[in-house]
């Protein structure tokens, strides 16, 4: 029977950012399970407000009794908290240009500050500006043309409404820093970062120094790996390979 691999896109994504990697695992071996995340695709309307323990109850309810764990961005900083939440479920831990937090309470307050701010514009503005603003960020700068369409279909895909509740609820602003709680993971975890992403390196080489099975894995490509590298997001979700 192939081994469930649960997917959790990031920001803005949806399931359907995975197709790519989903597309490149072994059938045979391994069962993608890629979900909507609160107040994304399909889920734009589930649970008001969007919390951090919501997300992790919807995981788990739709995950199987064991899975191996993958979260892209956002959808990793959510994967840490369900491999925290219950340990015993996760096989495997595999985290993609995402981090455990911000430690500094000021800095913490600024971005939960931006976040609320952007909320606010996504609310007020076209969609299609928010996209282009969202896209021409200094992230995403350096995406091959083909990754920089395939992530503005994907957030077309999404309201607004449910993007400006995730970034309330979920933003990166409104967690808790997990790093002092990273040394409880006992499952192997698997840290994927692309060559290009210099901001998530060096959060991709601290995550992997703390885990006890942690490590860190360089990859061709920026902060969108799943999109623009899914061939080496595939291997990484496949140790045999």
């Amino acid at each position: 029977m192939p081994q469930s691999v649960v997917l959790l896109h990031g920001f803005s994504g949806t399931r359907r950012a995975w197709d790519g990697v989903s597309a490149r695992l072994d059938h045979e071996r391994y069962l993608p399970v890629a979900l909507d995340l609160p107040g994304h695709g399909q889920n734009a309307d589930r649970e008001r407000p969007i919390t951090f323990a919501g997300c992790v109850a919807g995981v788990l309810a739709e995950a199987p009794a064991r899975f191996t764990l993958a979260g892209y961005s956002m959808g990793g900083r959510i994967a840490l908290h369900v491999a925290l939440a219950a340990p015993e479920r996760v096989r495997r831990l595999v985290l993609i240009s995402t981090t455990a937090g911000i430690e500094d309470p000021a800095e913490r307050a600024g971005r939960s500050e931006a976040d609320r701010r952007l909320a606010g514009e996504l609310e007020a503005i076209p969609f299609e500006e928010f996209i282009e603003r969202w896209r021409t960020q200094p992230l995403f700068a350096s995406d091959p043309p083909h990754v920089d369409r395939l992530a503005r279909e994907d957030q077309r895909r999404n309201r607004p409404d449910g993007l400006a509740a995730a970034l309330r609820g979920i933003g990166t602003g409104e967690m808790d820093p997990l790093w002092d709680r990273l040394e409880r993971l006992a499952m192997p975890v698997t840290v994927v970062v692309g060559e290009r992403d210099v901001k998530f390196r060096a959060l991709g080489r601290r995550l992997a120094d703390l885990p006890a099975a942690g490590e860190l894995l360089l990859v061709p490509g920026g902060h969108g790996l799943a999109l623009e590298n899914p061939a080496d997001v595939a291997r990484a979700l496949d140790p045999m390979s």
